[in-house]
């Protein structure tokens, strides 16, 4: 790590943490080589760093009618909204790295209207984004415009979660001044 976690709140020291959270961290950095600063930040409050990571899997980790990589285009499309700094360079690489494009990540942050997406992905987008900044204004028009581009019920349910899910972590990485860690910046800009 070459700059500080976070500005507001103390980060743990890996031998303060509970058991179960520093083998994750462990586990973490044993395979992408560094600790990503979201996981030392959130560590600060152990029993909250357990449910939001529990969601947070639970969301991203699953197969369904959305493929990682989309999911990934959620996170960055909404967190460029609520200009969260961390969450659009952090999932910007992961999103690099799973639609296998280095470019999509910036294209889909700075305007995914413009983006090179499918039309249904822009669809996708176009209702996360409405359940970010405009979620009391959802009406069943939404569901049936999106339902026409082949989302089920359950799709349009994970795309609704995404997107109120990291208007928290949004939040919370602005709140504490959560920093993107270096490693991200390159990851999946360069073929291996």
């Amino acid at each position: 790590m070459t700059q500080p976690t976070a500005k507001r709140f103390p980060t743990p020291t890996l031998d303060k943490l509970p058991d179960d959270i520093r083998t994750r961290l462990l586990a973490v950095q044993e395979k992408s080589g560094f600790v990503p600063n979201v996981f030392l930040t959130l560590a600060y409050r152990p029993d909250e760093f357990r449910a939001f990571f529990a969601y947070h899997d639970a969301l991203m980790e699953k197969d369904g009618g959305l493929t990682k990589a989309e999911r990934e285009m959620i996170v960055v499309a909404t967190s460029s909204a609520n200009q969260c700094q961390y969450c659009v360079i952090a999932h910007g690489a992961i999103l690099r790295i799973r639609a296998k494009n280095p470019q999509i990540a910036d294209q889909i942050a700075v305007n995914y209207r413009k983006a090179d997406i499918t039309q249904r992905q822009r669809a996708m987008l176009d209702f996360a984004m409405k359940v970010s900044t405009e979620a009391h204004t959802i009406s069943e028009q939404d569901f049936t415009e999106i339902a026409g581009h082949g989302f089920s019920d359950d799709d349009i349910w994970d795309i609704a979660a995404i997107s109120a899910f990291f208007a928290l972590s949004n939040r919370m990485a602005n709140v504490t001044g959560m920093r993107p860690n270096d490693e991200f910046y390159m990851m999946g800009r360069l073929p291996k």
